[in-house]
């Protein structure tokens, strides 16, 4: 699958090799749509929001971005590589 051109519904950097499918509205929610995100970036997603939480509203972005912690790992995340990975909590 291509990425070209791609960029992170969360952080909107673009994405070069490592991507990832995350469901806004959860699969175990009945949701089927998919937005491409960095691995680093869904895996902070689904550290801060639990799938009840993301079902009412994980939807809408900058709901998400209004978490304080999220905010600050995007704002964190806004100058490193396309590639860029680390551990996360």
């Amino acid at each position: 699958m291509s990425t070209a051109g791609e960029s992170c519904w969360l952080c909107g950097r673009p994405i070069d090799t490592l991507i990832q499918w995350h469901h806004p509205l959860p699969k175990a929610k009945k949701g089927k749509a998919k937005v491409p995100v960095h691995p680093i970036c869904h895996k902070a997603i689904h550290a801060q929001f639990t799938n009840s939480e993301l079902a009412r509203f994980g939807e809408d972005r900058a709901r998400l971005l209004e978490n304080a912690a999220l905010a600050k790992f995007v704002a964190w995340l806004a100058n490193k590589p396309p590639d860029f990975h680390a551990p996360t909590r």
